[in-house]
């Protein structure tokens, strides 16, 4: 890209771009993790609607008021809750995300999670509605899931290409894990990593094989949906290049179409016209670019490992009995352990970019069985779960436990979706 092109006058500058990942960089190791669930009706395992008396919207009132948590607003429309730094929000087909404060330990957000479950338990009871610790919607579709009414999921709704982009909305539910870094080299180690294993963990953790009441013949439909969503905004957003800085990063978001813009609580649809090199260099309508538009932009970007001031890891489908511990408690022991991630690297550079992406539609469908080459996915699991295991015993804060449904069911060479 030729940086000279940006026009002077312009209210946004590259430096700014590089800086929102440069202030990340911080002396700490917290694991922060997201974790969506799907409201399902007891008596009937529909999928809860936003509107009606016992629908997901009059839920998060009672839960506000019962439980002091203020409102998050789309316009006049309640889309969430906050309180201090963890929030509960609405995805687009009313799945129920919290999103917790980061932790330095996995047993402070265990606990969060039980206090935050145990106090909306009776409100839940009195609404009939159970979350659901499944990848998908095992019996209600897109097409009987309506949007919640917040302005940009309907924007994203139209514009999304790919054929189960619907399905990627409005029906699945996945946990999300970010990972701290000190230095752009420690950042693009880790991020570098995490891609290399995305597929592996993706399948580890594979529990969306019904949906619709049927059996899909895929262990993780999930997955199968993000892989046919929108290409120019999802997969991977490296070639695992190890020279790899943030402005690879930059660049790649640069190049990438815009959806939309905000402007005074109002969207301005751009619809892929412009990639954001091209808005910086001539502006949309009369509109200039801003950090703000560079935010957006950056969180419309859905690849399986997204950087941010923080490592993002996406891809895992929802999992709980516990197990949905494990998830942030994998990536501690490796990403916080300088040995863990040399061995990990070791295991994993042998794969080439194109082996590691066509085994994402592999672990789509078949999960741990699987095959990269001429090794078993199920062994390359078993031993990034066993460094993880050990790193966890060395860091001596019990964490390991964890890990051990997740390491009882690879040895049986099974994923959640074969015993749920």
């Amino acid at each position: 890209m030729n940086y000279c092109q940006l026009k002077p006058e312009n209210h946004l500058e590259y430096s700014q771009l590089l800086e929102e990942f440069l202030l990340g960089c911080k002396n700490s190791q917290k694991i922060g993790m997201e974790y969506e669930r799907i409201p399902i009706d007891k008596s009937t395992g529909e999928t809860i609607s936003y509107y009606g008396d016992y629908g997901m919207c009059e839920l998060l009132r009672e839960i506000a008021k019962e439980d002091n948590w203020d409102y998050i607003l789309d316009n006049t429309e309640i889309i969430g809750l906050k309180k201090l730094h963890d929030t509960i929000t609405l995805e687009p087909g009313c799945q129920f995300e919290l999103s917790l404060e980061p932790q330095k330990s996995v047993f402070e957000i265990k606990k969060k999670i039980e206090n935050i479950d145990k106090a909306i338990a009776p409100i839940m009871e009195e609404f009939g509605i159970c979350l659901l610790n499944k990848g998908v919607s095992p019996k209600t579709t897109y097409r009987n899931i309506k949007l919640i009414p917040k302005q940009r999921y309907a924007v994203m709704a139209n514009y999304l290409w790919g054929i189960l982009s619907d399905v990627m909305m409005r029906e699945t539910a996945g946990i999300q894990v970010g990972i701290d870094f000190s230095s752009e080299y420690d950042a693009m180690k880790k991020f570098r990593l995490a891609n290399l294993m995305m597929p592996f963990v993706t399948a580890m953790y594979a529990n969306s094989k019904i949906r619709g009441g049927v059996d899909t013949g895929y262990k993780s439909f999930r997955a199968l949906a993000w892989l046919n969503t929108d290409n120019e905004r999802c997969g991977f957003a490296t070639d695992f290049n190890k020279d790899m800085e943030f402005k690879d990063y930059v660049d790649t978001l640069l190049d990438t179409p815009m959806i939309f813009i905000s402007r005074e609580q109002r969207t301005v649809c751009i619809n892929g016209r412009l990639t954001f090199k091209q808005y910086m260099e001539k502006g949309y309508e009369g509109f200039e670019p801003t950090i703000e538009d560079w935010k957006l932009h950056s969180n419309l970007y859905f690849p399986e490992v997204r950087l941010r001031n923080f490592i993002e890891i996406r891809n895992h489908d929802c999992v709980g009995g516990g197990l949905e511990y494990s998830i942030p408690s994998l990536y501690k022991g490796i990403m916080y352990d300088s040995d863990a991630i040399n061995e990990v690297e070791g295991i994993l550079d042998k794969f080439s970019y194109n082996d590691i992406n066509e085994l994402r539609y592999a672990v789509a469908r078949y999960a741990t069985s699987a095959k990269i080459g001429k090794y078993k996915v199920s062994e390359v699991c078993k031993e990034l779960a066993e460094i993880s295991y050990i790193s966890l015993v060395n860091q001596q804060q019990d964490e390991e436990s964890f890990l051990e449904p997740l390491i009882e069911l690879l040895k049986s060479n099974k994923v959640p979706a074969d015993i749920n």
